[in-house]
């Protein structure tokens, strides 16, 4: 399954990405080493794991898709693979929720790259999916993401303290989240409105 708009497209991650994925992560390092989640030192006594192969990672995200708990995309433009965008923690029964995830190449960020890929993401798991709600959680120092959600209409709903560990420590992040009640006419058609400098339907 491929979502796109414009030059900007979402694809499933797969195992012959891993060139380019790792020349764009290695490369964007020292500018996403601060919002990228972190593994907890082990409790006293255990030895900490070997990292996941890339091969290993991209087999993990795979099985979740399968399960219908993850859709894990790599997000391209123009052709070419400039970051990574997950939904995550899939959850059906009574609460048809998801939350986002995602980093993008400094070289083209700027661009409307993620709000275009959150977007088509959004309206794909309302859509398609039917889920009711997606959540997106921010560090609140992570000024340019925090821009994504708000430039997309998302609500900020509050703080979670230490929620994730990022960068080596648990850290608090700001809670946004947008019901499809809130986007009859879509994420993306909010988003076009919002670019064309036009109220939304």
């Amino acid at each position: 399954m491929t979502l796109d708009e414009g030059d900007v497209g979402l694809r499933p991650i797969r195992v012959r990405d891993q060139k380019a994925w790792r020349e764009v992560s290695s490369r964007n390092r020292d500018w996403l080493r601060r919002w990228e989640a972190t593994t907890p030192p082990p409790p006293p006594g255990r030895l900490a794991g070997p990292r996941p192969t890339f091969r290993q990672m991209v087999r993990y995200l795979k099985a979740e898709a399968t399960a219908g708990r993850m859709l894990p995309f790599v997000v391209t433009y123009r052709g070419r693979l400039v970051g990574q965008l997950t939904v995550g923690g899939i959850t059906w029964g009574s609460m048809c929720s998801a939350n986002i995830g995602y980093w993008i190449d400094q070289a083209v960020a700027g661009r409307g790259i993620t709000p275009t890929a959150v977007a088509l993401a959004a309206d794909h798991c309302f859509g398609a999916l039917g889920l009711h709600r997606i959540e997106i959680c921010i560090r609140p120092e992570n000024t340019p993401s925090r821009r994504v959600v708000e430039k997309l209409g998302f609500r900020e709903e509050g703080l979670r303290p230490r929620y994730l560990h990022i960068d080596g420590d648990w850290r608090d992040h700001l809670v946004y989240a947008l019901t499809s009640e809130e986007v009859p006419e879509g994420l993306l058609g909010r988003w076009r409105a919002s670019r064309a400098g036009r109220p939304a339907n």
